[in-house]
């Protein structure tokens, strides 16, 4: 059991300190070139993957819910993908630049122990969406299996009511949550294969599965239309709402596709790191983002439709759908193709709890624990012990709560941003990221920016007001409008606020013109002798891309 849990541990040379340990593992240090094995290609699998999830598929039910008619809610979720994408690509830049990860490229603003709090709140929210995402995936699970086996629907329950669960319940969690547990083994360069590969081989986790998820997506969307004999009621449906309703009705649900993001914005340079050249990273990922999740909601839309004129009613949920068609009495055809699909939708929330939550806990936790186990299976075992199905038991208010959260990560991202383009403008030390010296870059007062926190506090304070109106009590209008677009308002104020107190407090290394440059040339001290000779390999080793020249970056 020792060797397995050292194993587990993250690689780090013996007989380090824990404050060296915590400076710099190798999962903080810059990604060496032959780790930079992503390509365009990848970025655009990538994001696939990550779209093709029940989370997606039933984000614009809310919209059509809310009476909104269907083409006004997938152009909401065209304009919110849309708009989002540039905030994505901007955070991603220094990590596809520099090849540092999140933890280390919020050092660069926040200080490097002021850092500690933004990777906690972004490593909390994605060990709590792993839970969330495994137990969907264990309802996937349930259909799978009772597309296998029918009796699977007649085990007798043997948990108490306070449980939260039953006995079949709990048994298709625990078997989705453990046939997660292998892919969360392979580090982030491993996971690059094309997604066009998928049609003819099994690659590792993530990237491969992308079109592959695509066609069986396709497969569902064209199968309810033929069993509908038509696209159902819902095409046809008009707008509930109209004037100032209908226009705060769309700023609110293209907002819920922004909140829905607003982790994998924070945390872009992570994926943007293992970029091979930094542009590789950009457009991909700016047509991706959008075209991905609308394509999926536009199946969502059409299905849910079609489920309409099969049985009446609109079924927004494309697993309860799945275990329709295995009510009362299904043909072998049917069995089987609620098997393919459902196993489909398995592999696609694996994909998805690996590419948004166990990576990003990943390099989250190892920050915040270098030491411990990886951070991927730290977010496992607290998905687990989490009780995830209670959570979702108040579905209303978790959700409410969950999306709240992007008021935290927003202003996060708003001093990142900032600071990499408006403060520092492409100048980096990256020998600073990994010493304390007081003459550091990134040391501040005593390791924490002051401005970078009293800008995020005024992110936030400023939708207080709102967010208390999201749980339940009483607030002036204005307070849910300014709330309703969160991000923006975050992002915004914290950006301003950070503007403001660098232009009053200068930091160190303030730049008058952009150029992306590694300035870590300029100091020479015994204590970052190591990532020295790191950085100057890395100079010597990509001079010919100019990737660490005096020259800009492309």
């Amino acid at each position: 059991m020792s060797r397995i849990l050292k194993r587990l541990e993250v690689s780090h040379p013996p007989g380090l300190s824990q404050k060296d340990i915590f400076l710099s593992n190798e999962d903080l240090l810059p990604v060496g070139p032959e780790k930079r094995t992503w390509k365009a290609i990848n970025f655009f699998a990538f994001w696939i993957a990550d779209s093709f999830n029940i989370n997606t598929w039933m984000i614009v039910s809310s919209m059509v819910q809310n009476k909104l008619s269907w083409w006004q809610a997938w152009i909401c979720v065209w304009v919110g993908y849309g708009v989002v994408a540039p905030f994505i690509v901007l955070n991603a830049r220094p990590g596809a630049v520099f090849h540092v990860t999140f933890p280390v490229v919020a050092r660069t603003s926040f200080g490097l122990y002021g850092s500690l709090w933004c990777t906690f709140n972004r490593g909390a929210m994605a060990c709590i969406w792993y839970g969330v995402q495994a137990s969907i995936g264990g309802s996937c699970m349930l259909v799978m299996l009772r597309s296998m086996w029918p009796s699977v629907n007649s085990i007798p329950n043997h948990l108490p009511a306070s449980s939260g669960t039953t006995t079949k319940d709990f048994m298709a969690f625990f078997l989705f949550w453990l046939i997660s547990l292998p892919a969360i083994w392979f580090p982030i360069h491993q996971m690059q294969v094309p997604a066009l590969y998928s049609f003819i081989s099994m690659p590792p986790p993530v990237h491969g599965q992308g079109v592959r998820r695509a066609g069986r997506g396709l497969t569902f969307f064209v199968w309810c239309i033929v069993k509908a004999k038509g696209v159902g009621p819902i095409l046809s449906q008009p707008s509930g709402v109209h004037g100032s309703e209908l226009g705060w009705a769309m700023v609110s649900s293209l907002m819920s596709c922004i909140s829905n993001m607003a982790t994998l914005v924070t945390n872009a340079p992570d994926f943007a790191s293992r970029a091979q050249r930094p542009s590789a990273a950009l457009w991909p990922q700016l047509i991706s983002v959008p075209v991905t999740f609308s394509l999926v909601s536009f199946v969502g839309i059409v299905v849910s439709s079609s489920s309409e004129k099969i049985y009446g009613d609109a079924v927004w949920s494309p697993i309860d759908l799945l275990a329709r068609f295995l009510d009362d009495g299904p043909s072998g055809a049917t069995r089987f193709g609620v098997w393919f699909i459902s196993a489909s939708f398995i592999i696609a929330q694996v994909s998805t709890n690996i590419s948004a939550n166990s990576i990003s806990a990943g390099c989250d936790l190892t920050a915040l624990f270098p030491a411990t186990l990886r951070g991927g299976y730290i977010a496992a075992i607290v998905g687990l012990c989490m009780l995830p199905w209670k959570l979702l038991q108040s579905s209303n208010s978790f959700t409410s709560y969950l999306s709240a959260y992007s008021v935290f990560l927003s202003s996060i991202a708003g001093v990142m941003i900032t600071d990499y383009y408006l403060i520092h403008r492409g100048h980096y030390r990256v020998a600073d990221l990994y010493h304390t010296k007081p003459d550091g870059w990134y040391w501040y007062t005593f390791g924490f920016n002051f401005r970078a926190y009293v800008a995020y506090i005024a992110g936030i304070l400023i939708n207080v007001v709102g967010f208390a109106g999201a749980t339940g009590r009483s607030v002036p209008l204005a307070a849910t409008r300014i709330y309703e677009m969160s991000f923006f308002t975050g992002f915004g104020v914290s950006s301003l606020v950070y503007i403001g107190l660098n232009y009053v407090f200068p930091v160190p290394g303030m730049a008058s013109s952009f150029e992306e440059v590694d300035l870590s040339h300029e100091v020479e001290t015994a204590d970052d002798r190591s990532v020295e000779s790191f950085t100057h390999q890395e100079r010597s080793d990509t001079k010919d891309k100019n990737e660490y020249d005096t020259r800009p970056v492309v």
